[in-house]
């Protein structure tokens, strides 16, 4: 494959699969170095064949995991395979390459079950873009690594997945079909009563996650469209939007610690996983997680009437009282005094802020990572934005915000990257893709782009 063209295909292939990373630059290289190694300071080296002479350097914040190299070596396969066919027809190649990478994920999961796994996602992408009854098929598959005897071997995938009745039988929740590893029928599974493990999941497919273990793939189809993959107790896989993203939770839970040696890991994972589960019911919202020394300036963003504590509340006041008194508008400077002439709860009181008072009620003082998962969801789920301090108190949910003057940027987006000068900022769509930035290191007024996940 030639330098420029393999360029192209890491860019556009390979990069959007792993959070977090980049390229680095190359170094030259010679045959006796392998097509995929380890670099040094959490990076992967990857040249398309061994006779080449360089080596492009792919790096992200964390080392990259034993099951990310395989799929890079099972995908650089696929791609070469695909290159010596000699294609004239490039759009037909990308298509080809895309069935590649797809490919090289069944294989990274289970060698022995990697055809009959990668049937039956086909089969799951033509239904994604079909209609039961008027309404969008959900399914659920379990491919079980054991193998059945052969007199038990009666039903193949592809005699069933294909007929409409097969759309009533599974719902990629709570029930699932079970198929052995070349893809001949087992029986259902039903996942009402389910031992309960750690998971790195969205929280809506707790249940497949805890049934898959080493030996159990699951593949859930949802009424959106997504394909998502389990294994080992966690989503691994996520087909969303015709792309497929691997899902290394650890390296993103890893970067939410971002210059933060106070940072906790209850904390961090429960954002993370309460982003993840906004994604995954679309519905979108703003997470921002702030450092310990930034609260002061990023409670100036922040309408007093949505500060849910009283320590806080008292801060801005002191702030804007402060600030009230350099004012040359003599007019806007008694309004300022005047707004914070009471304390915290009369406040509220005079200026009827209802939706605080609720919140602080639904709340009860607790801190975001001891708050439900799904009640965390749908309080970033909000209008606004839901902003934590250091130490995961819940300073502000659905927050009105300040945003600077001049932004192009829509207004989730200039929320999100006005915050990120003060801590981590995730910006949720509603299309489920989660950004998130934070300040740039040598210039804290500037943020960077700290992951996508799409």
């Amino acid at each position: 494959m030639e330098k420029e063209k393999f360029y192209r295909v890491i860019n556009r292939l390979i990069l959007p699969l792993f959070t977090g990373s980049y390229l680095a630059g190359e170094e030259p290289s010679t045959q006796r170095d392998s097509e995929v190694a380890y670099g040094k300071q959490n990076t992967l080296l990857v040249k398309p064949t061994k006779n080449d002479e360089y080596r492009l350097i792919i790096k992200r914040g964390r080392a990259f995991q034993q099951f990310e190299m395989n799929l890079l070596r099972y995908a650089l396969k696929q791609l070469n395979d695909i290159e010596d066919m000699n294609l004239s027809d490039a759009s037909y190649e990308k298509v080809l390459q895309h069935k590649a990478i797809e490919k090289a994920i069944c294989q990274s999961l289970s060698t022995n079950a990697a055809e009959a796994m990668l049937g039956i996602i086909t089969e799951l992408e033509i239904w994604s873009n079909r209609t039961y009854e008027g309404k969008r098929p959900t399914f659920g598959i379990i491919i079980n690594q054991t193998d059945l005897d052969d007199a038990e071997k009666t039903i193949h995938y592809s005699h069933v997945l294909n007929k409409d009745f097969v759309a009533l039988l599974s719902d990629g929740k709570n029930s699932y079909l079970e198929f052995d590893r070349t893809g001949y029928l087992m029986g259902y599974i039903s996942l009402a009563k389910v031992r309960s493990y750690v998971t790195s999941a969205p929280n809506n497919f707790e249940f497949i996650a805890r049934y898959c273990n080493e030996r159990r793939i699951g593949i859930a189809l949802t009424e959106s469209g997504d394909l998502l993959v389990f294994r080992n107790r966690a989503l691994v896989f996520a087909k969303r939007k015709g792309t497929w993203n691997v899902y290394c939770h650890e390296e993103i839970i890893q970067l939410l610690s971002y210059r933060s040696n106070h940072s906790l890991r209850d904390i961090r994972r429960a954002i993370y996983f309460t982003a993840l589960d906004c994604s995954f019911s679309y519905t979108g919202g703003i997470l921002v997680y702030l450092n310990k020394d930034t609260i002061r300036n990023a409670l100036v963003t922040i309408n007093p009437k949505d500060l849910l504590k009283e320590e806080y509340y008292n801060l801005k006041k002191e702030i804007e009282l402060d600030e009230s008194g350099k004012l040359y508008n003599v007019a806007t400077a008694v309004e300022t005094r005047k707004l914070y002439d009471h304390d915290y709860e009369e406040f509220l009181s005079v200026n009827k802020c209802m939706k605080t008072n609720c919140l602080r009620k639904i709340i009860e003082g607790k801190k975001f990572h001891e708050l439900s998962r799904k009640m965390r969801q749908e309080l970033v789920a909000m209008d606004g934005a839901t902003v934590i301090d250091f130490d995961g108190t819940v300073i502000a949910v659905g927050a009105i915000l300040k945003i600077e003057a001049g932004s192009n940027e829509g207004g989730r987006l200039a929320a999100a990257t006005n915050l990120a000068k003060y801590g981590v900022s995730i910006k949720i769509s509603q299309d489920g893709q989660m950004q998130a930035f934070c300040p740039e290191k040598r210039n804290s007024n500037h943020v960077k782009q700290l992951f996508t996940v799409k």
